[in-house]
């Protein structure tokens, strides 16, 4: 069944970056699969990828295996291939503007310095996408950026963060019915 939206959480393959805050996208999409009792793990677009249905809704969901900084290329195939404009697409990532157990749902904007999402309007040639931004955290004077986003998620962060993932999956079923002001009005 051809897919009306994709759904795409951002974060880097491998067992070394599972927990850090950059998969923040790839984990969100691990709970959601769980909540739907949906495997993603096929191997397609440069990405692992699953097929559910959200609130009635057929999506593909991917996590890209791309690493973050390309995570367009894999995008762009899925969005290719099933002739979907940017409108049908959901990125989910993380933020490092916000606190964790944060987010922010926008249906359209810049890639605001985050690399991924970058990469996704490159590819795409287009702003004009769904996004749910995850806080994970300010990142400390003292920090690389490149090292905070890498770094594991503290235990004591971790309850908020995993509150903000059952969150963003709640949103991405109004996302995907066409409710994105009432999920903006509820969940930012």
């Amino acid at each position: 069944m051809r897919p009306e939206f994709v759904i795409c959480g951002l974060g880097n393959p491998g067992e070394k970056y599972v927990f850090t805050r950059h998969n923040a996208g790839f984990l969100t999409l691990d709970m959601l699969s769980q909540r739907l009792g949906v495997k993603i793990r096929t191997l397609k677009f440069h990405a692992l990828c699953g097929s559910a249905d959200i609130g009635g809704v057929h999506a593909l969901l991917m996590k890209p295996q791309t690493f973050m900084n390309e995570s367009g290329l894999a995008v762009r195939a899925a969005m290719d291939y099933y002739k979907l404009p940017p409108e049908r697409l959901i990125i989910v990532c993380d933020d490092v503007n916000f606190d964790p157990g944060k987010l922010r749902i926008r249906t359209k904007g810049s890639d605001g310095g985050h690399n991924g999402l970058k990469s996704v309007i490159d590819e795409l040639q287009s702003q004009n996408f769904i996004r749910i931004r995850l806080g994970v955290g300010k990142k400390p004077p003292q920090w690389d950026l490149a090292d905070w986003v890498l770094g594991t998620v503290p235990e004591s962060d971790r309850e908020n963060m995993f509150s903000a993932f059952t969150n963003a999956c709640d949103a991405l079923e109004m996302l995907v019915k066409g409710e994105d002001q009432a999920a903006m009005g509820k969940y930012n």
